[in-house]
């Protein structure tokens, strides 16, 4: 008797739950298809989109561990390949490990000290603006009043633009130093956990994909169009904004380091980050040296940005992200409320994730891929159908041509012979010498 005929054998075992699996799945199936045709599909999408906003409410109520842990996961999948080259190399998991982490963390908490260093001069430096802020602040009071606006909303805003009022808001929206340092130990906690966990993700994966080959297809798959994406992104940002940083001080612009910081952070942020970014250069800009500043200034952010994201990322990060561009927006909307700042900077990574969880691994919901972004395969059928248009279209002029010509040599086919001097049944009778009208005789 073999092995997988005793009862209790590791084998019998892993049988047994394969069929229970099995069952499970075909009862479940069964479920969804009974509750499918006993409702109809308008009530499942009313059901599935309030189960969403439920969940929705229920991430925004945990944002404050939920946002560094999501920053951390994407850290650590981005850091991976840096450790298993470590350890391709001889290096020792621990080691290897440990190495990432430490550059990584290293790199986080310098940026974000260099962040708020830079703010902390910004904070200092704008009280030297105060005069030129407040007379803004009037300007636009009496443009509001001319065009008829409320008294009382005009004081809200006047109120609003005034130095003090500006650091408040920028304050609240970095944080207080407490509050970051506490987040990266959150995040340096989490980072050494997910890590030292990693390294059993190779073998859990192998161990999903005999049942669950889809959902291990989609992760992996996952794993690397986030790496890309985050990884060119970064260094794309980089350089975004040391070069809008460098033009920024050529030009005179104050705090050029902290607007610099705020373009590498804002290239996250698909579509509307480079007018976050924008803005305050153009405030400063335009205290410093008027209109043909604020053009400048406009001109080079311009230059940069769709030289950068509009023409080399594009090219660089490929199919990576499948998104429309409706849902990309969307998505940052979306993220932002749910999770905070940090839920717009990682708007693409959470999207693709709930992608990948919801429609990638699932065989029987793949079909709604190209309705989500273009897929490669969409991309293709469009390239294929623009060429058929074209061919279409030439066959057409060509078609055009020929009965043009058709046309002409038909005219000329039934105009005058050649050869024929005067049309027939005109000039001379046969035999007279003089024309048909010779006028009165000549005396």
């Amino acid at each position: 008797m073999t092995d997988a005929a005793l009862p209790g054998s590791p084998l019998a075992r892993d049988e047994q739950v394969q069929r229970d699996g099995s069952r499970m799945t075909d009862e479940v199936n069964k479920g969804i298809e009974a509750f499918g045709g006993r409702y109809p599909r308008g009530t499942i999408i009313l059901l599935g989109l309030a189960a969403g906003t439920v969940t929705a409410i229920g991430i925004s109520g945990i944002r404050g561990i939920l946002a560094p842990t999501l920053l951390t996961l994407v850290l650590t999948i981005c850091a991976h390949p840096v450790r298993t080259f470590l350890e391709k190399r001889g290096v020792p998991h621990g080691i290897a490990t440990g190495s990432v982490i430490l550059v990584v963390f290293a790199l986080l908490a310098g940026f974000t000290y260099t962040l708020i260093i830079a703010f902390a001069q910004f904070a200092a430096m704008l009280p030297q603006y105060s005069a030129q802020i407040s007379q803004i602040g009037t300007n636009l009071a009496n443009w509001l009043t001319s065009i008829g606006i409320d008294s009382a909303q005009i004081s809200t805003v006047k109120s609003s633009i005034n130095p003090s009022t500006l650091v408040g808001l920028a304050s609240s929206a970095l944080g207080s130093v407490v509050s970051i340092t506490a987040g990266l130990v959150i995040v340096l906690t989490f980072m050494i956990l997910m890590s030292a966990d990693a390294v059993y993700v190779p073998t859990i994966l192998k161990q999903l994909s005999d049942r669950k080959p889809h959902l291990v297809t989609a992760l992996s798959t996952y794993a690397s169009n986030v790496r890309r994406y985050m990884v060119v992104t970064t260094a794309l940002g980089i350089v975004q904004g040391v070069l809008s940083a460098l033009a920024l001080w050529i030009m005179g612009v104050p705090a050029a380091l902290l607007w610099g910081l705020l373009v590498f952070l804002c290239s996250f942020i698909p579509n509307v980050g480079y007018f976050f970014a924008l803005i305050p250069p153009l405030v400063f800009g335009y205290l410093v040296g008027g209109v043909p500043l604020v053009i400048a200034v406009i001109v080079v952010y311009g230059i940069i940005n769709a030289v950068v994201q509009s023409i080399i990322q594009p090219r660089v990060v490929g199919n990576a992200v499948s998104l429309s561009q409706t849902l990309t927006f969307f998505s940052v909307l979306f993220w932002a409320v749910v999770i905070g700042p940090i839920g717009a900077i990682l708007a693409i990574p959470l999207t693709l994730l709930g992608k990948t969880l919801l429609v990638d691994s699932d065989p029987g919901a793949r079909w709604s891929r190209p309705a989500l972004g273009p897929t490669s395969e969409t991309r293709a059928r469009l390239k294929a159908d623009d060429i058929a248009h074209k061919e279409e279209r030439k066959e057409r002029k060509a078609e055009k041509l020929v009965a043009k010509a058709g046309q002409s040599a038909q005219s000329v086919g039934s105009g005058t012979p050649s050869g024929s001097g005067t049309p027939s049944g005109s000039g001379t009778p046969s035999g007279s010498g003089t024309p048909p009208d010779s006028g009165p005789p000549t005396e």
